[in-house]
């Protein structure tokens, strides 16, 4: 597939706060792309500037929001939401969320970015996580489905089309046959049912962000992060 024409190298962060940010790490560095990708680990503001592009890992999406107050850096993040890159994964993806439901008491922090509502652990409780192949268009070799690893995962709820923001691409459905025997899929808006239903989003897509509900970090297939840097971040450079 080609890729977008820059003239630097680029620099991706990952939140490094808890987490999985050690597996998208190897993740991006075994990518084979035309221009060399820097890693960063971010921990504080400091390390957000150098970056060009963020990842938000799997972990405990409370407890991530916790830590990145406390580094005081839920404002630089929600400032970099602005004008740069970010793609959430699982824990991730409910923080760029508009809206989250199904929250420990005391709510949750969130930074924005996308316009859904999710429901954290939506599938169900760890013992009930579980893994589905998913067929995916826009990646290399689409006609090689993708395993989607779903732990404790978020469902999307309800999308939040407007004209004032980027539209949503949808960039993976869960088939409704590997929907888990325990879980139901619920009408949560008019019209939306069966294959459309909104629960069976597992990745989207809303201008430069991107969300997934399941970890592509935890195997060892790159080609989610080969996507997020093709259609995500190097457009945002030129």
């Amino acid at each position: 597939m080609a890729y977008v024409q820059v003239s630097r190298n680029v620099t991706i962060g990952i939140l490094a706060l808890q987490g999985a940010f050690a597996e998208h790490q190897t993740a991006l560095q075994g990518l084979s792309c035309q221009k060399k990708i820097a890693v960063v680990l971010v921990r504080n503001a400091e390390d957000l500037l150098a970056c060009d592009a963020l990842i938000i890992p799997g972990g405990e999406s409370t407890t991530i929001a916790l830590l990145a107050k406390l580094a005081g850096l839920l404002e630089p993040l929600r400032t970099f939401l602005q004008k740069k890159p970010v793609w959430g994964t699982c824990a991730g993806a409910i923080l760029l969320a508009q809206a989250v439901e199904n929250t420990k008491k005391g709510g949750q922090e969130l930074l924005g970015g996308i316009s859904v509502t999710v429901a954290r652990n939506g599938w169900g409780s760890q013992v009930e996580s579980f893994e589905a192949p998913l067929s995916i268009d826009g990646l290399r070799d689409p006609t090689t489905p993708f395993m989607g690893v779903f732990i404790r995962a978020p469902v999307v709820l309800a999308l939040h089309r407007s004209t004032e923001n980027p539209p949503i691409e949808i960039i993976a459905r869960l088939p409704i046959n590997l929907v888990p025997k325990s879980q139901k899929l619920m009408v949560h808006d008019e019209g939306d049912s069966g294959l459309y239903n909104s629960q069976s989003i597992v990745a989207l897509r809303q201008g430069r962000h991107m969300l997934t509900t399941f970890h592509p970090e935890l195997t060892k297939d790159s080609r989610f992060h080969e996507y997020f840097v093709r259609t995500c971040v190097l457009p945002n450079l030129l």
